[in-house]
């Protein structure tokens, strides 16, 4: 966390926590829609089915490190940035979660008396 003095943590722009997290296949979707490419088509040519490239496109599935490499090799977008994206969608996800916070507070709870 950032912190600059006399200013609320919280106002400065890399504290915040986005309204909503942006999966991989938002950024995918739009890339492929800009270049006007075929979903049938890329996922022929990344040798993935039709449907498993819908999914990611449609934020139904992950990016996987081997799927983020194809798109790397097919569309020139760094397979690392997916995965960042992922990853940070993946945490939002769990911290949007009640019971997965709930139980994330009782290992908390527990590990301060260790």
């Amino acid at each position: 966390m950032i912190e600059i003095q006399g200013t609320d943590s919280m106002m400065i722009a890399n504290n915040l926590t986005p309204a909503y997290p942006t999966h991989p296949g938002e950024v995918l979707k739009d890339e492929i829609e800009y270049r006007k490419i075929s979903q049938r088509k890329l996922a022929e040519n990344m040798g993935i089915s039709y449907k498993i490239l819908n999914d990611i496109l449609n934020c139904c599935r992950p990016v996987t490190t081997q799927t983020a490499m194809l798109f790397e090799a097919a569309l020139n977008v760094p397979a690392d940035s997916l995965m960042r994206l992922q990853l940070k969608y993946n945490m939002q996800q769990a911290a949007a979660d009640p019971s997965f916070m709930e139980r994330l507070k009782q290992v908390r709870k527990y590990a301060a008396m260790l």
